[in-house]
């Protein structure tokens, strides 16, 4: 049966990610696309964990308890390729992305929509997408 046909569809609540400073990101999360820290506490086998998006969806974002993560750790395609982002107004996410110090790559003009990725400082690819009218 198609998803619309449901009455209660499924949909991506979370995605929960490794990252180096779950602070960190969750300040980038919030200054690129308005997002806000739903939750934030301990976690397992001794880690931190910091919720940050809106009411529906958001990021988990860890980090464990005394790991030294190393560049190899965040290897793209290990096994994330990227987190896509959607929104309203794509040039002035990009130019929030290039305040906070980070370089949009890839820009793309193609059905259906706009986009473009950057790297946060942990080397996590997210794709900004936005489906308005040009």
């Amino acid at each position: 049966m198609p998803a619309s046909r449901l009455e209660h569809a499924p949909r991506l609540e979370h995605v929960n990610v490794t990252v180096r400073d779950p602070d960190r990101t969750a300040r980038l999360m919030g200054a690129l696309f308005g997002w806000r820290v739903r939750w934030r506490g301990a976690a397992r086998d001794g880690g931190h964990t910091v919720h940050v998006g809106s009411d529906e969806h958001y990021l988990a974002l860890y980090t464990g308890r005394d790991v030294a993560y190393t560049a190899e750790d965040f290897a793209k395609r290990r096994p994330l390729n990227h987190v896509g982002v959607e929104v309203d107004d794509l040039d002035a996410t990009e130019a929030r992305v290039v305040a906070a110090g980070l370089k949009p790559f890839s820009h793309g003009d193609y059905e259906p929509g706009r986009r473009f990725y950057f790297l946060d400082p942990d080397g996590i690819e997210y794709e900004v997408v936005s489906y308005a009218a040009s």
